[in-house]
């Protein structure tokens, strides 16, 4: 079997939480979590001097600018917009460094020294699509709040989404939670978060991103991504349901209505209803007759609902916390509306980590050949709702532009739901915060359960026992009912991959340092291991690289796992039969040795840490112990790079009953 091919260069990024709160464990295990997997494998496979890993809070928008509103209205909060979210930022830092996410820059798009970059960025950004003819100037309707006496930005309106088969009862102005796109005036029963009244639509001019005409482009992409088995079904399907001619839907029970309308509508194609269908179609040429069309049946009265389809993407708004828009034409003191300018924000990041880092650091401080060159890649880890902005309308500015900027590999994973429901800190199910957690787990254990859980597959629940508040039996003497998280009967789902770790890994790095300090006066044994042992550790190595280059980390810790429960097993076996016989001993030893750097080097993408400290007491630099360049080579070969005889090669002396890994203290 062919061995998968890497870029020479790679950029990694991880979604960018909004600024107006910290990172619950949704934010953590399902998308950056898994991105510092991949990012770590990297660095070990092509050199950390090739991989970037980014990602930063996004300061900006009507979602940071109401939880701020709050925070003052609620709170008494005194500090400044930038303060609120500086500190938000930090939070955020902190969950991410407690959890060992690697990453080169956790920046802010409106905080330094990443500011700067982006504002610069952003603003030739536009300026480029506006020559290369790609921005319309449209006047569209916002919401304004009468009693306020006030524009509403975004999140200042709630209603229910207007996309047909959407349930959302959490749409704002111009998206719902599940990420549906559609224009202000087609959201259902409209209320302003400030007032609680219904706000009046009143016209506002910005510009937009020409997305329709890149339908073809589109359809060849995902047509690629098809092909691409580094790409899930899930991007292409998420796609191409956009991919699609503008259809307006509308009830049986109004079809006399609309037959009495339908000469007045621009040119359309019926199609009727089938089978239970409560609804008919009609099918347009353009987004914009399908809006003459709506306006025209609002007016008689016909009730309908619009379908998914590509629209103008709108780039500009006129909130005041924003990156500045340039001013062009005639139309001036525009803001870049949130998510367009979220998109280019990872080249921001890394401009800004190439500028900022010592000499040396990165093989290239051209940000171009990490977004450009033909022998680099980009892999941008997001979750599903977000799918329409990385790889409909991303794709298509990148296109628009003309920069050389090549089309990145999305890895996007379904939710991450709270004990089987989908959990959302604005929703009515609160997720546990990141940094929460770690009052009953330890990061390791978390990192470990979370990638276990194939997110690449589907949707999958986090249920942890400490945190579980549901009834589990009612006790037969005292008629009181016993909780989930307090009942010792229970196993805790989130301490299946733990028990790995602290029994199996644990046991198999203390045998050989302990046995080594018995039979090899502590340094390493002098005998290559069996050819059986070392065609084990090779097949794993290469399983595991071509499940990891696949982003099925899920898979990738499988094969450790059982690698590492047959390499304990195999030592348990050779040692007990070789009770008595030094010789044997040691060639069980040589073998166990081989079999730990193996391990050690698989799974430090999943626990770092706890890999490092194996690395550290062995008496190896972590990059030489860890590189991809050696995944084929134990101890003794290491050992000789450094020109040492395994003889010679003393290694740290263990503490009696030491732990590698450890259980959090809650559970001791």
């Amino acid at each position: 079997m062919a061995r998968p091919t890497f870029p020479k260069r790679a950029v990694l990024t991880g979604g960018m939480p909004y600024g107006n709160k910290n990172l619950h464990f949704g934010h953590i295990g399902g998308v950056f979590v898994p991105a510092d997997f991949f990012a770590r494998f990297l660095r070990d496979r092509i050199g950390a001097e090739n991989v970037i890993f980014v990602s930063g809070t996004d300061c900006y928008g009507s979602p940071i600018m109401e939880g701020y509103r709050k925070k003052v209205a609620d709170e008494g909060y005194g500090g400044s917009l930038e303060d609120f979210v500086l500190a938000n930022h930090e939070l955020q830092r902190e969950a991410l460094e407690a959890y060992e996410i690697s990453l080169d820059i956790f920046a802010g798009s409106g905080l330094e020294p990443a500011r700067s970059f982006h504002a610069d960025l952003s603003d030739k950004l536009i300026r480029r699509l506006h020559e290369q003819g790609h921005l319309k100037k449209m006047s569209t309707r916002q919401f304004f709040d009468v009693e306020a006496g006030t524009f509403l930005n975004g999140r200042q309106v709630v209603g229910r989404c207007p996309v047909r088969g959407c349930k959302s009862e959490k749409a704002y102005a111009d998206e719902c939670d599940q990420g549906h796109q559609f224009d202000p005036e087609e959201l259902v029963a409209p209320v302003s978060q400030i007032t609680g009244t219904t706000p009046e639509l009143r016209p506002v001019g910005n510009w937009y991103f020409d997305l329709p005409a890149f339908r073809p482009s589109l359809e060849k992409l995902a047509d690629e991504w098809d092909e691409d088995p580094q790409v899930r079904d899930i991007v292409t399907k998420t796609v191409r349901e956009s991919l699609v001619d503008p259809a307006i839907y509308i009830q049986n029970s109004f079809r006399a209505a609309f037959d009495e309308t339908a000469s007045e509508l621009p040119t359309h194609t019926l199609r009727e209803a089938e089978g239970n269908q409560t609804s008919f179609s009609a099918i347009f040429a353009s987004w914009e007759d399908r809006d003459r069309a709506r306006n025209i049946l609002e007016e008689k009265g016909v009730r309908f609902r619009t379908g998914k389809t590509l629209l103008p993407f709108r780039i500009t708004g006129n909130i005041e916390w924003g990156v500045p828009a340039p001013d062009l034409e005639d139309v001036e003191g525009l803001t870049i509306w949130v998510w367009p300018e979220s998109l280019w924000a990872p080249i921001s990041f890394t401009q800004t980590v190439l500028a900022t880092a010592e000499e040396g650091r990165y093989s290239s401080t051209d940000w171009r050949d990490w977004w450009c060159a033909d022998d680099a890649r980009v892999y941008q880890f997001i979750g599903q709702d977000n799918i329409y902005f990385y790889c409909a309308a991303q794709p298509a500015l990148w296109e628009a532009l003309d920069w050389g900027l090549f089309q990145d590999t999305p890895i996007a994973n379904y939710h991450i739901l709270f004990m089987n429901k989908k959990a959302s800190s604005s929703g009515a199910i609160k997720p546990p915060m990141a940094a929460e957690l770690l009052e009953s787990y330890t990061a390791e254990q978390l990192r470990a359960h979370w990638l276990s859980l194939g997110l690449d597959q589907k949707a999958v629940s986090f249920a942890p026992k400490a945190f579980d508040t549901s009834v589990s039996r009612t006790d037969k003497k005292t008629g009181e009912e016993i909780l989930v998280k307090d009942d010792p009967r229970v196993a805790d789902p989130a301490l299946k991959e733990s028990a790995f770790l602290t029994n199996i890994f644990n046991r198999l790095a203390r045998s050989c340092f302990y046995g080594a300090a018995r039979a090899c006066e502590g340094h390493l044994p002098v005998e290559q291991p069996t050819a059986a042992c070392v065609e084990l550790c090779d097949a794993a190595s290469l399983d595991f690289e071509a499940a990891a280059h696949a982003f099925n980390a899920h898979e990738a810790l499988s094969i450790a796992e059982e690698f590492g429960r047959a390499a304990n097993k195999r030592w348990d076996d050779a040692s007990r039969a070789s009770k008595g016989d030094d010789e044997a001993y040691r060639q069980a030893l040589a073998d166990a040795f081989r079999c730990l750097r193996t391990l050690t080097l698989l799974m430090h993408p999943v626990v770092p840490g706890g890999c490092e400290r194996i690395a550290k007491y062995l008496r190896f630099p972590s990059e030489l112990f860890f590189s991809w360049e050696h995944a084929f080579e134990g101890p003794v070969e290491l050992a000789a790079y450094r020109a040492e005889k395994p003889e010679d090669h003393a290694l740290e002396e263990l503490p009696p009953r030491f732990d590698f890994f450890k259980k959090h203290e809650s559970q001791r």
